[in-house]
């Protein structure tokens, strides 16, 4: 399980659609709110990409959680240099 969340860690597709989550999240924040379409988006990523990309040896299930790990891990600092971002520009 470790090696399997190591390797999302790395996974550039998951970064970048982690990131454009972020991004949309802070446009759209003043109609939907912030922290539902976060959580969703990140349900979201944990479930659809192991099941585009199957390649694994683990089960389906055991992806998903990786991923739900792995997805917040990414999601901290792309949140913290969001928020600095925005710091920046006022």
């Amino acid at each position: 399980m470790i090696e399997l969340v190591l390797s999302q860690l790395s996974d550039v597709f998951r970064i970048g659609l982690i990131m454009a989550l972020v991004v949309t999240m802070y446009r759209t924040s003043s109609v939907t709110g912030r922290v539902l379409p976060l959580i969703a988006g990140v349900v979201f990523v944990a479930v659809i990409v192991p099941s585009t990309l199957s390649g694994s040896t683990e089960t389906l299930s055991q992806e998903i959680a990786a991923g739900l790990i792995s997805n917040l891990i990414i999601l901290v600092p792309v949140l913290v240099l969001a928020r600095w971002i925005t710091h920046l520009r006022r």
